[in-house]
């Protein structure tokens, strides 16, 4: 399968949000077409360069995506990089979509200074893990959230 990795663009927005809808129904979640709406814009906005969004093409068909954000941290001098969602469609699942838009946002974030990136997902996300397991290092904390 011949991948390529390229920043979202203004005209990607009905195949970007059919994978973040895919996204978001795989974790049983939705949110408001305001949010859809927003953070489109927020990905394509020029002003906005610490959020960043990706899209995995196929044969012209988008097949995956990645968003991540770069923001401070206080234990570096750097800014570090939050993976903040990734999605694979099922039918292109296994052939590498999903490890290079890991390895685009590894790369990104070299380039931009950031060496740390990083990643939730849930225990019970299997198949992800096994290329997470590859590619990266679990750590042993656990999110809380209000």
């Amino acid at each position: 399968m011949d991948i390529t990795i390229r920043q979202i663009q203004a005209d990607d927005k009905p195949q970007w949000r059919r994978l973040w809808t895919g996204y978001l129904d795989f974790y049983e979640a939705t949110v408001p077409d305001t949010v859809y709406d927003t953070t489109f814009e927020r990905l394509l906005d020029p002003d906005r360069p610490a959020q960043n969004g990706l899209l995995a093409i196929v044969e012209g068909r988008a097949v995956g995506l990645v968003h991540y954000i770069y923001h401070p941290h206080n234990w570096r001098i750097e800014d570090v990089c939050y993976l903040q969602d990734l999605y694979t469609d099922p039918s292109a699942r296994g052939h590498g979509a999903g490890r290079a838009l890991i390895e685009a946002v590894y790369a990104a974030a070299d380039a931009n200074g950031t060496p740390s990136v990083y990643w939730l997902t849930q225990d019970g996300n299997t198949q992800a893990r096994q290329l997470y397991d590859r590619i990266a290092t679990v750590t042993p904390f656990i999110k809380y959230q209000r």
